[in-house]
Protein backbone atom coordinates (compact mmCIF):
# COMPACT_ATOMS: atom_id res chain seq x y z
CA UNK A 1 0.00 0.00 0.00
CA UNK A 2 1.20 4.00 -0.85
CA UNK A 3 0.98 4.98 2.86
CA UNK A 4 1.99 8.38 0.80
CA UNK A 5 -1.07 9.01 -0.44
CA UNK A 6 -2.91 12.74 -0.97
CA UNK A 7 -5.21 12.35 -3.77
CA UNK A 8 -8.56 11.79 -2.31
CA UNK A 9 -9.84 10.34 -5.38
CA UNK A 10 -7.46 7.74 -5.61
CA UNK A 11 -7.78 6.88 -1.84
CA UNK A 12 -11.57 6.47 -1.81
CA UNK A 13 -11.04 4.08 -4.68
CA UNK A 14 -8.77 1.98 -2.78
CA UNK A 15 -11.40 2.61 0.50
CA UNK A 16 -14.11 1.51 -1.09
CA UNK A 17 -12.80 -1.96 -2.42
CA UNK A 18 -12.43 -2.83 1.26
CA UNK A 19 -15.62 -4.41 2.27
CA UNK A 20 -16.37 -2.65 5.48
CA UNK A 21 -20.49 -3.86 5.94
CA UNK A 22 -22.76 -3.60 8.92
CA UNK A 23 -23.82 -6.29 9.32
CA UNK A 24 -21.31 -8.30 7.81
CA UNK A 25 -17.56 -8.07 7.24
CA UNK A 26 -17.63 -4.82 9.72
CA UNK A 27 -14.38 -2.52 10.20
CA UNK A 28 -11.33 -5.02 10.41
CA UNK A 29 -10.11 -4.59 7.47
CA UNK A 30 -10.68 -0.94 6.49
CA UNK A 31 -9.74 -0.10 10.11
CA UNK A 32 -5.91 -1.95 9.66
CA UNK A 33 -5.62 -0.32 6.54
CA UNK A 34 -5.89 3.07 7.93
CA UNK A 35 -4.29 2.30 10.52
CA UNK A 36 -1.29 1.62 8.18
CA UNK A 37 -2.29 4.25 6.50
CA UNK A 38 -1.82 7.21 9.66
CA UNK A 39 1.21 5.21 10.56
CA UNK A 40 2.78 6.07 6.75
CA UNK A 41 1.85 9.70 7.35
CA UNK A 42 4.65 9.53 10.67
CA UNK A 43 1.39 9.48 13.20
CA UNK A 44 0.85 6.49 15.47
CA UNK A 45 -2.37 5.76 16.19
CA UNK A 46 -4.38 4.50 19.12
CA UNK A 47 -6.87 2.00 19.38
CA UNK A 48 -10.07 1.30 21.43
CA UNK A 49 -12.18 -2.01 21.22
CA UNK A 50 -15.19 -2.26 22.18
CA UNK A 51 -16.95 -5.71 23.95
CA UNK A 52 -18.42 -6.72 20.71
CA UNK A 53 -14.59 -6.68 19.31
CA UNK A 54 -15.12 -3.91 17.38
CA UNK A 55 -12.46 -1.33 17.49
CA UNK A 56 -12.13 2.90 16.85
CA UNK A 57 -9.05 4.42 16.04
CA UNK A 58 -7.44 8.11 17.09
CA UNK A 59 -4.95 9.89 15.13
CA UNK A 60 -3.37 13.36 17.13
CA UNK A 61 -1.08 16.15 15.61
CA UNK A 62 -0.63 17.82 18.73
CA UNK A 63 -0.72 21.74 18.76
CA UNK A 64 1.06 24.52 21.11
CA UNK A 65 -2.08 24.68 22.99
CA UNK A 66 -4.12 21.16 23.95
CA UNK A 67 -7.50 22.55 23.54
CA UNK A 68 -9.52 22.86 21.18
CA UNK A 69 -8.78 20.58 19.08
CA UNK A 70 -10.20 20.66 15.45
CA UNK A 71 -11.71 16.50 14.77
CA UNK A 72 -12.07 14.91 11.60
CA UNK A 73 -14.59 12.01 12.46
CA UNK A 74 -15.95 9.48 10.29
CA UNK A 75 -17.66 6.11 10.51
CA UNK A 76 -16.02 3.06 8.63
CA UNK A 77 -18.50 0.80 8.14
CA UNK A 78 -21.19 1.14 5.39
CA UNK A 79 -24.82 -0.68 4.69
CA UNK A 80 -24.69 -3.84 3.51
CA UNK A 81 -24.68 -4.11 -0.30
CA UNK A 82 -28.41 -5.42 -0.81
CA UNK A 83 -29.82 -6.36 -4.11
CA UNK A 84 -30.32 -4.13 -7.56
CA UNK A 85 -26.53 -3.06 -8.53
CA UNK A 86 -25.33 -3.36 -12.07
CA UNK A 87 -22.32 -2.23 -10.75
CA UNK A 88 -19.69 -3.75 -8.90
CA UNK A 89 -20.33 -2.61 -5.45
CA UNK A 90 -16.70 -2.98 -4.39
CA UNK A 91 -14.68 -2.37 -7.48
CA UNK A 92 -14.44 2.13 -7.16
CA UNK A 93 -15.01 1.98 -10.97
CA UNK A 94 -14.77 5.75 -12.39
CA UNK A 95 -17.48 6.45 -14.95
CA UNK A 96 -18.26 9.65 -16.40
CA UNK A 97 -16.82 11.42 -13.52
CA UNK A 98 -18.43 9.27 -10.84
CA UNK A 99 -16.78 6.72 -8.57
CA UNK A 100 -19.27 3.73 -8.09
CA UNK A 101 -19.56 1.45 -4.92
CA UNK A 102 -20.60 0.54 -1.44
CA UNK A 103 -19.64 3.75 0.87
CA UNK A 104 -19.07 5.63 -2.45
CA UNK A 105 -20.82 8.98 -0.73
CA UNK A 106 -21.66 7.00 2.95
CA UNK A 107 -18.39 7.83 3.87
CA UNK A 108 -15.88 6.66 2.24
CA UNK A 109 -14.89 9.76 -0.08
CA UNK A 110 -16.01 12.03 3.27
CA UNK A 111 -13.25 9.72 5.00
CA UNK A 112 -10.62 10.02 2.14
CA UNK A 113 -10.69 13.57 2.33
CA UNK A 114 -10.06 13.64 6.40
CA UNK A 115 -7.54 11.11 6.04
CA UNK A 116 -5.68 12.70 3.23
CA UNK A 117 -5.79 16.24 4.70
CA UNK A 118 -4.79 14.86 8.19
CA UNK A 119 -1.32 13.36 6.25
CA UNK A 120 -1.14 16.63 4.43
CA UNK A 121 -0.79 18.50 8.13
CA UNK A 122 1.03 15.37 9.72
CA UNK A 123 3.85 16.26 7.10
CA UNK A 124 4.36 19.74 6.91
CA UNK A 125 4.65 19.02 10.80
CA UNK A 126 7.15 16.43 10.75
CA UNK A 127 8.98 18.93 8.17
CA UNK A 128 8.88 21.22 10.61
CA UNK A 129 7.80 23.99 8.19
CA UNK A 130 4.75 24.38 10.70
CA UNK A 131 3.44 23.69 14.40
CA UNK A 132 -0.07 23.74 14.74
CA UNK A 133 -1.98 26.21 17.15
CA UNK A 134 -4.50 23.43 18.57
CA UNK A 135 -4.04 20.07 17.94
CA UNK A 136 -5.43 18.44 14.52
CA UNK A 137 -8.07 15.17 15.66
CA UNK A 138 -8.60 12.15 12.99
CA UNK A 139 -11.29 10.02 14.60
CA UNK A 140 -12.58 6.63 12.71
CA UNK A 141 -15.49 5.14 14.31
CA UNK A 142 -17.22 1.33 14.08
CA UNK A 143 -20.62 0.43 14.20
CA UNK A 144 -22.44 3.72 12.85
CA UNK A 145 -24.52 2.35 10.46
CA UNK A 146 -25.78 0.14 13.33
CA UNK A 147 -26.79 1.13 17.00
CA UNK A 148 -23.65 3.89 16.78
CA UNK A 149 -21.85 2.33 20.07
CA UNK A 150 -18.45 3.39 18.64
CA UNK A 151 -19.34 6.94 18.93
CA UNK A 152 -21.09 6.34 21.95
CA UNK A 153 -17.59 4.90 23.08
CA UNK A 154 -15.45 7.98 22.04
CA UNK A 155 -17.79 9.90 24.17
CA UNK A 156 -16.94 7.69 27.74
CA UNK A 157 -13.33 7.19 26.66
CA UNK A 158 -13.71 10.96 26.53
CA UNK A 159 -11.62 11.05 23.03
CA UNK A 160 -13.74 14.40 22.44
CA UNK A 161 -15.03 17.39 24.75
CA UNK A 162 -17.49 19.94 24.79
CA UNK A 163 -15.36 22.57 23.79
CA UNK A 164 -14.10 21.02 20.82
CA UNK A 165 -14.54 22.02 17.20
CA UNK A 166 -15.94 18.56 15.30
CA UNK A 167 -16.39 17.51 12.03
CA UNK A 168 -17.80 14.34 9.91
CA UNK A 169 -17.56 13.99 6.21
CA UNK A 170 -21.22 12.46 6.00
CA UNK A 171 -22.63 13.30 2.27
CA UNK A 172 -24.52 17.03 2.51
CA UNK A 173 -24.98 18.35 -1.18
CA UNK A 174 -22.80 20.98 -0.90
CA UNK A 175 -24.09 22.25 2.47
CA UNK A 176 -23.57 22.46 5.79
CA UNK A 177 -25.77 20.70 8.38
CA UNK A 178 -25.37 20.81 12.11
CA UNK A 179 -28.88 20.62 13.21
CA UNK A 180 -30.99 17.06 13.49
CA UNK A 181 -34.49 15.79 14.49
CA UNK A 182 -34.33 14.45 17.77
CA UNK A 183 -35.03 10.60 17.10
CA UNK A 184 -36.83 8.65 19.89
CA UNK A 185 -37.64 4.99 19.63
CA UNK A 186 -40.29 2.44 20.90
CA UNK A 187 -41.37 -1.08 21.42
CA UNK A 188 -45.13 -1.64 22.23
CA UNK A 189 -46.57 -4.93 22.92
CA UNK A 190 -50.28 -5.04 23.82
CA UNK A 191 -51.50 -9.13 25.16
CA UNK A 192 -54.86 -10.15 24.94
CA UNK A 193 -56.84 -13.35 25.35
CA UNK A 194 -57.61 -16.17 23.16
CA UNK A 195 -60.88 -17.36 21.60
CA UNK A 196 -62.12 -18.79 18.68
CA UNK A 197 -62.37 -16.57 15.58
CA UNK A 198 -66.29 -17.52 15.35
CA UNK A 199 -66.62 -16.12 19.04
CA UNK A 200 -64.15 -13.04 18.80
CA UNK A 201 -66.17 -11.60 21.81
CA UNK A 202 -64.70 -14.79 24.11
CA UNK A 203 -61.43 -13.10 23.55
CA UNK A 204 -59.49 -9.98 23.41
CA UNK A 205 -57.71 -8.50 20.05
CA UNK A 206 -54.12 -7.78 20.23
CA UNK A 207 -54.10 -6.87 17.15
CA UNK A 208 -57.17 -4.67 17.63
CA UNK A 209 -55.75 -3.06 20.50
CA UNK A 210 -52.61 -2.05 18.94
CA UNK A 211 -54.42 -0.72 15.69
CA UNK A 212 -56.10 1.59 18.32
CA UNK A 213 -52.64 2.43 20.10
CA UNK A 214 -50.74 3.08 16.85
CA UNK A 215 -54.28 4.81 15.19
CA UNK A 216 -54.10 7.47 18.57
CA UNK A 217 -50.09 7.92 18.01
CA UNK A 218 -50.45 9.07 14.28
CA UNK A 219 -53.48 11.36 15.18
CA UNK A 220 -51.27 12.65 18.03
CA UNK A 221 -48.05 13.18 16.54
CA UNK A 222 -50.17 14.98 13.09
CA UNK A 223 -51.02 18.05 15.70
CA UNK A 224 -47.77 18.53 17.33
CA UNK A 225 -46.24 22.07 16.42
CA UNK A 226 -43.77 22.73 13.80
CA UNK A 227 -40.60 23.85 14.27
CA UNK A 228 -39.22 26.68 12.12
CA UNK A 229 -35.87 25.18 10.95
CA UNK A 230 -36.50 21.26 12.29
CA UNK A 231 -40.06 21.24 10.58
CA UNK A 232 -42.70 18.89 11.77
CA UNK A 233 -42.18 15.95 14.26
CA UNK A 234 -43.09 12.63 12.20
CA UNK A 235 -43.34 8.62 13.53
CA UNK A 236 -43.24 5.40 11.51
CA UNK A 237 -44.45 2.06 12.49
CA UNK A 238 -41.31 -0.15 11.42
CA UNK A 239 -42.42 -3.91 12.65
CA UNK A 240 -45.18 -5.37 13.73
CA UNK A 241 -46.10 -8.49 14.21
CA UNK A 242 -48.84 -10.78 16.00
CA UNK A 243 -51.35 -13.77 16.42
CA UNK A 244 -50.46 -17.29 15.08
CA UNK A 245 -53.60 -18.24 13.19
CA UNK A 246 -56.35 -16.61 11.19
CA UNK A 247 -58.79 -18.41 12.92
CA UNK A 248 -57.54 -17.49 16.54
CA UNK A 249 -58.28 -13.95 18.07
CA UNK A 250 -54.60 -13.34 18.53
CA UNK A 251 -53.31 -12.91 22.28
CA UNK A 252 -50.52 -10.78 21.23
CA UNK A 253 -49.03 -7.94 19.26
CA UNK A 254 -45.70 -6.31 18.87
CA UNK A 255 -44.69 -2.89 16.95
CA UNK A 256 -41.94 -0.70 16.75
CA UNK A 257 -42.15 2.66 16.30
CA UNK A 258 -39.94 5.31 14.74
CA UNK A 259 -40.31 8.73 16.51
CA UNK A 260 -38.72 12.06 14.52
CA UNK A 261 -39.30 14.74 16.92
CA UNK A 262 -38.78 18.48 17.14
CA UNK A 263 -39.14 21.02 19.91
CA UNK A 264 -40.70 21.47 21.72
CA UNK A 265 -41.94 17.61 21.80
CA UNK A 266 -39.03 15.18 23.09
CA UNK A 267 -38.89 11.33 24.71
CA UNK A 268 -40.19 12.43 27.72
CA UNK A 269 -43.45 14.00 25.99
CA UNK A 270 -43.24 10.94 23.38
CA UNK A 271 -43.36 8.31 25.85
CA UNK A 272 -46.51 10.73 27.87
CA UNK A 273 -48.33 10.92 24.65
CA UNK A 274 -47.52 6.07 24.19
CA UNK A 275 -48.76 6.07 27.37
CA UNK A 276 -52.24 7.61 26.75
CA UNK A 277 -52.03 5.57 23.30
CA UNK A 278 -51.93 2.53 25.28
CA UNK A 279 -54.96 3.56 27.80
CA UNK A 280 -57.09 4.42 24.51
CA UNK A 281 -56.22 1.39 23.16
CA UNK A 282 -57.29 -0.71 26.04
CA UNK A 283 -60.47 1.37 26.54
CA UNK A 284 -61.57 0.66 23.13
CA UNK A 285 -60.92 -3.29 22.92
CA UNK A 286 -61.69 -4.47 26.44
CA UNK A 287 -59.31 -7.38 27.91
CA UNK A 288 -55.96 -5.64 26.40
CA UNK A 289 -53.14 -4.72 28.22
CA UNK A 290 -50.15 -2.99 26.91
CA UNK A 291 -46.96 -1.61 27.85
CA UNK A 292 -44.00 0.05 26.20
CA UNK A 293 -39.89 0.53 26.22
CA UNK A 294 -38.01 3.31 24.67
CA UNK A 295 -35.55 1.31 22.74
CA UNK A 296 -33.43 4.68 21.65
CA UNK A 297 -33.03 8.02 22.55
CA UNK A 298 -31.68 11.02 20.69
CA UNK A 299 -32.29 14.43 21.14
CA UNK A 300 -33.24 17.01 18.72
CA UNK A 301 -29.95 19.30 17.74
CA UNK A 302 -30.92 23.09 16.16
CA UNK A 303 -28.14 24.97 14.40
CA UNK A 304 -26.15 27.57 16.49
CA UNK A 305 -25.47 30.67 14.80
CA UNK A 306 -22.82 31.76 17.01
CA UNK A 307 -20.78 28.50 16.91
CA UNK A 308 -16.87 29.16 15.73
CA UNK A 309 -16.53 25.88 13.65
CA UNK A 310 -19.72 27.01 11.69
CA UNK A 311 -17.88 30.41 11.01
CA UNK A 312 -14.81 29.19 10.20
CA UNK A 313 -16.36 26.32 7.81
CA UNK A 314 -18.27 28.63 6.16
CA UNK A 315 -15.55 30.88 5.46
CA UNK A 316 -13.41 27.79 3.92
CA UNK A 317 -16.52 26.53 1.43
CA UNK A 318 -16.61 30.20 0.56
CA UNK A 319 -13.25 30.65 -0.04
CA UNK A 320 -13.15 27.36 -2.23
CA UNK A 321 -16.19 27.27 -3.97
CA UNK A 322 -16.79 31.31 -4.08
CA UNK A 323 -20.16 31.00 -3.24
CA UNK A 324 -21.55 30.73 0.52
CA UNK A 325 -22.86 27.43 1.83
CA UNK A 326 -26.55 26.77 2.51
CA UNK A 327 -26.87 25.87 5.98
CA UNK A 328 -29.69 22.86 5.82
CA UNK A 329 -31.05 20.25 8.57
CA UNK A 330 -29.22 17.06 8.21
CA UNK A 331 -32.56 14.46 7.75
CA UNK A 332 -30.68 11.92 9.89
CA UNK A 333 -28.60 10.90 12.71
CA UNK A 334 -24.82 11.15 12.50
CA UNK A 335 -22.14 10.70 14.98
CA UNK A 336 -21.44 14.30 15.56
CA UNK A 337 -24.95 14.75 16.33
CA UNK A 338 -24.41 11.99 19.38
CA UNK A 339 -21.72 13.92 20.27
CA UNK A 340 -23.56 17.26 20.89
CA UNK A 341 -26.40 15.60 22.36
CA UNK A 342 -24.31 14.07 24.86
CA UNK A 343 -21.69 16.72 25.64
CA UNK A 344 -23.96 19.96 24.94
CA UNK A 345 -21.51 21.01 22.04
CA UNK A 346 -22.03 23.66 19.87
CA UNK A 347 -18.97 22.92 17.19
CA UNK A 348 -20.34 20.11 15.97
CA UNK A 349 -21.76 19.35 12.33
CA UNK A 350 -21.75 17.74 8.86
CA UNK A 351 -20.16 18.53 5.32
CA UNK A 352 -18.84 16.13 3.36
CA UNK A 353 -18.76 14.95 -0.86
CA UNK A 354 -21.99 13.81 -2.16
CA UNK A 355 -25.97 13.71 -1.57
CA UNK A 356 -27.62 11.74 1.12
CA UNK A 357 -30.24 10.66 -1.83
CA UNK A 358 -27.40 8.14 -3.45
CA UNK A 359 -26.25 6.51 0.19
CA UNK A 360 -27.93 3.06 0.67
CA UNK A 361 -28.85 2.59 -3.10
CA UNK A 362 -27.86 0.21 -5.30
CA UNK A 363 -24.88 1.52 -7.71
CA UNK A 364 -24.24 4.19 -5.15
CA UNK A 365 -22.16 7.21 -6.29
CA UNK A 366 -20.14 9.91 -5.70
CA UNK A 367 -18.94 12.89 -7.90
CA UNK A 368 -15.07 13.30 -8.32
CA UNK A 369 -15.63 16.99 -8.30
CA UNK A 370 -17.03 16.87 -4.81
CA UNK A 371 -14.44 15.03 -3.99
CA UNK A 372 -12.06 17.32 -4.84
CA UNK A 373 -13.99 20.39 -3.67
CA UNK A 374 -14.67 19.03 0.02
CA UNK A 375 -10.90 17.93 0.28
CA UNK A 376 -9.65 21.51 -0.86
CA UNK A 377 -12.38 23.13 1.59
CA UNK A 378 -10.97 20.67 4.87
CA UNK A 379 -7.38 22.04 3.73
CA UNK A 380 -8.31 25.60 3.60
CA UNK A 381 -10.53 24.79 7.40
CA UNK A 382 -6.93 23.39 8.56
CA UNK A 383 -4.90 26.12 7.42
CA UNK A 384 -7.33 29.12 8.83
CA UNK A 385 -7.96 27.57 12.20
CA UNK A 386 -4.59 26.09 12.99
CA UNK A 387 -1.97 27.72 11.09
CA UNK A 388 -3.06 31.33 11.18
CA UNK A 389 -3.74 31.24 6.86
CA UNK A 390 -0.41 30.21 6.35
CA UNK A 391 -0.43 27.28 3.39
CA UNK A 392 -0.10 23.54 4.32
Amino acid sequence: MNTTIFDAVTLTQQLIRIESTNPGTYEGEIGTFISDYLKGAGVEPERSEGEDGRFNIRAVIKGRKKTPALVFICHMDTVVTGDGWKKNPFSGEIQDGRIYGRGACDMKSGLACALTVFAEMARVVKEGAVVPEYPLMFIGTSDEEGDMTGVERVVAEQWVTKNDWIVDMEPTDGNIQMSHKGRTWFEVEVKGVTAHASMPEKGADAIAGMAAVLTYIRSKIKKCPVHEELGPSTVTFGQIGGGYSPYVVPDSCRATIDMRLVPPMNTEKAADLVQSAIRYGEEQVPGVHGSYRITGDRPSLETHEDSVLLKELEKAVEETTKTPPGITVFPGYTDTAVIAGKLGNRNCMSYGPGSLQQAHKPDEFVNTTEIDRCQEVFRKLVRNMLTAGRAL
